[in-house]
């Protein structure tokens, strides 16, 4: 496993090596193509080439639309959705080539209901869905899918050190869900190990929302 990060993911290789696999970790600014090129160029000197591509970098500022700025926006977009691009652009010569690959990214639920003072966020993640489906037609017939993960709030360290708790988001999100307790990383991770596997190859273009069921499409 190769993890790209700003900080440190010192972690998480604990958990990839306690788990029996090999991994490293190198920062990485996804939102930069020129770091995304360099990071493949490790992960082709590490492991050969890239069979499932995760792209998970979100950002997600709470602010009303009034405060939110040009320079704000951006930054969300070039984080949530141009990551997606550069990630793609770095990794998928590689699938198609070896004749298979998983491209997954995550979206969220809040496309499908809308957020208040989260429009840049939202905005980011319909993109994602967009390209998820687009890019499916061109490259399924390389024998690579490309699907998105649709989860709610997640209490993550993110979520915990953020404004969520204070502003009770997550009380909130809860009383919408099926169940009734607060999402978490594990949560995910089962859609995302399955999405990555052969038992998931004929399943392509899709965003799948994992969020106990508060969204149902």
């Amino acid at each position: 496993m190769a993890i790209a990060d700003l900080a440190p993911a010192e972690e998480t290789l604990g958990l990839v090596s306690a788990a029996g696999s090999e991994g490293f970790a190198a920062r990485c600014d996804v939102s930069s193509g020129e770091s995304v090129a360099q990071f493949a160029r490790w992960v082709e000197e590490h492991f050969g080439r890239c069979d499932v591509l995760v792209a998970n970098a979100g950002i997600y500022p709470v602010m009303s639309f009034d405060d939110t700025t040009w320079e704000g926006w951006r930054r969300v977009m070039s984080v949530n959705l141009d990551s997606l691009f550069h990630l793609t652009k770095a990794f998928l010569p590689g699938m198609r080539e070896a004749g298979w690959g998983r491209i997954i990214a995550t979206a969220s639920n809040g496309f499908y209901s809308g957020l208040p003072d989260l429009t840049p966020y939202v905005a980011s993640k319909g993109g994602v869905i967009g390209f998820v489906r687009s890019l499916a037609i061109e490259v399924g017939v390389a024998g690579v899918t490309v699907n998105a993960v649709a989860p709610s709030l997640v209490r993550t360290r993110g979520t915990t050190e953020g404004p969520h708790e204070s502003l009770g988001m997550f009380e909130k999100v809860r009383e919408r869900q099926a169940i009734r307790r607060t999402q978490l990383p594990a949560d995910v991770a089962g859609l995302v190990s399955f999405l990555a596997s052969d038992e998931a190859g004929f399943i392509t273009g899709q965003t799948i929302p994992v969020d106990g069921g508060s969204v149902r499409v």
